[in-house]
């Protein structure tokens, strides 16, 4: 007779810590599905998913009870048996807060988990003016301001998430350069911390990065697996989705394409060097180069934001004058020279312009089109095109509200409570 031990059970007893993790990734499963999918069923989220319906039925229970989701009626599958009822993503109690700072605005988007939007302005605000200590304390005021509008919308903020043209050390909340604003090494994120209300968390990070986030998930490139998004700013970024994931790189600093060098006769940029990207095709150039009388650092009189100043172009442009057309096929040539060196590096599918880009669309393309096609190892072949953004100069508050909505999906346990007894079941996938 045998003396060796007996096996264990096939399927042992998971430890606690793991059953609780294991619950929160099947609860971020559910809460995703419903985002991507619309209402279901209970029956239809098992499905969809491949958890077990009464796993299904449990971390439904624990999602209503976190208020984040709603029931909303029945729904008829079209089949014998019983109608279910469906179930949507709802959130309204939740206030997800992005806000964008740049030289001439401070920009505020925010929504509940449902991406409806409850809060969205655009300051004018000269971020160049009075350094630093004074941008930190003005973005502490805004981000009062848009949290105590929140509450006032009966949504509780769980987070802010804050978009500066420069590069950041997301880990950290640091912003370790941005040019055009003029700061160096700034602990952005400690400081608001340590001026917002306790436990609010905090997260700064790249502009076009996030922008880049807000294209993928609902701009006009939405779903694309392989894009370029192009700020229009002052200065010029690019946030990088590369096979539906966004790149940063090996530091986090990817994307800095505005001081890609093109020029080296060319002007001095903010960064110190010469002839970048940005001095060609910023919005700050085509100003200079369209009225120079009212260029950045000149013009007197109430601050404006970027709109105001390309709508003014925009009737220029309509109105034939030569000076701005000429000014504009430039910039629309070195635009397209800058998005070939894109499109030899990256192969994107799409080059999404944003902010003034975006706008000007209508002159600018046409000029960069043929400059890209020449200059573009793979010519046609890679299949690029410029398309306009239509969210506009919001796009990065836009996505920086989208991180803090996204971090609620990846774990929903840290908003709301869950109901006083929550049926633990094991969630295995359905043979």
């Amino acid at each position: 007779m045998s003396t060796a031990p007996r096996s264990g059970p096939l399927h042992p007893a998971s430890a606690p810590g793991d059953q609780l993790s294991l619950r929160r990734a099947n609860l971020s499963r559910t809460l995703g599905h419903l985002r991507a999918h619309g209402p279901r069923s209970r029956a239809a989220i098992a499905a969809g998913t491949g958890l077990h319906k009464a796993t299904v039925s449990s971390l439904v229970d624990e999602l209503l009870a976190r208020q984040l989701v709603q029931e909303t009626g029945l729904e008829y599958s079209g089949t014998a048996g019983r109608p279910g009822r469906a179930v949507a993503l709802d959130g309204a109690g939740v206030g997800a807060l992005g806000v964008a700072i740049n030289v001439d605005y401070i920009g505020v988007h925010a929504t509940d988990l449902a991406g409806r939007v409850l809060v969205e302005r655009r300051i004018a605000f000269d971020a160049t003016a009075g350094g630093p200590d004074r941008c930190v304390a003005a973005l502490t005021e805004v981000i009062l301001e848009a949290l105590r509008d929140l509450e006032r919308r009966g949504a509780v903020p769980v987070g802010v998430t804050v978009a500066v043209p420069g590069l950041v050390d997301v880990a950290h909340g640091a912003v370790v350069l941005a040019p055009n604003l003029d700061w160096h090494d700034l602990p952005l994120g400690p400081r608001l911390v340590a001026a917002l209300p306790a436990g609010l968390r905090v997260v700064v990070d790249n502009d076009a990065n996030l922008a880049a986030l807000a294209e993928h998930t609902y701009g006009v490139a939405a779903g694309t697996r392989d894009l370029v998004y192009l700020t229009g700013e002052v200065g010029v970024g690019g946030g990088v989705i590369s096979d539906g994931r966004l790149l940063r790189g090996t530091d986090g600093f990817s994307g800095e394409v505005g001081h890609l060098p093109v020029d080296p006769a060319g002007r001095r940029c903010g960064c110190g060097r010469t002839g970048c990207w940005e001095t060609k095709v910023g919005l700050a150039e085509l100003v200079r180069a369209v009225t120079p009388d009212r260029a950045y650092g000149l013009e007197s009189g109430p601050l404006r934001v970027p709109e105001e100043r390309v709508a003014e172009l925009h009737r220029r442009l309509a109105a034939g004058d030569p000076v701005a057309l000429d000014a504009v096929a430039e910039v629309g040539r070195w635009l397209g020279l800058g998005g070939a060196i894109l499109v030899n590096l990256v192969n994107p599918r799409v080059l999404v312009l944003g902010g003034y880009f975006a706008t000007l669309a209508e002159w600018l393309i046409p000029a960069a089109r043929p400059e890209l096609d020449r200059l573009a190892v793979a010519g046609r072949a890679a299949h690029c095109r410029f398309v306009a953004s239509d969210l506009g100069f919001t796009a990065a508050a836009r996505g920086a509200a989208g991180v803090v909505v996204d971090r609620v999906i990846a774990d929903p346990t840290s908003v709301g409570s869950p109901p006083d007894t929550v049926t633990r079941v094991t969630a295995v996938r359905v043979p």
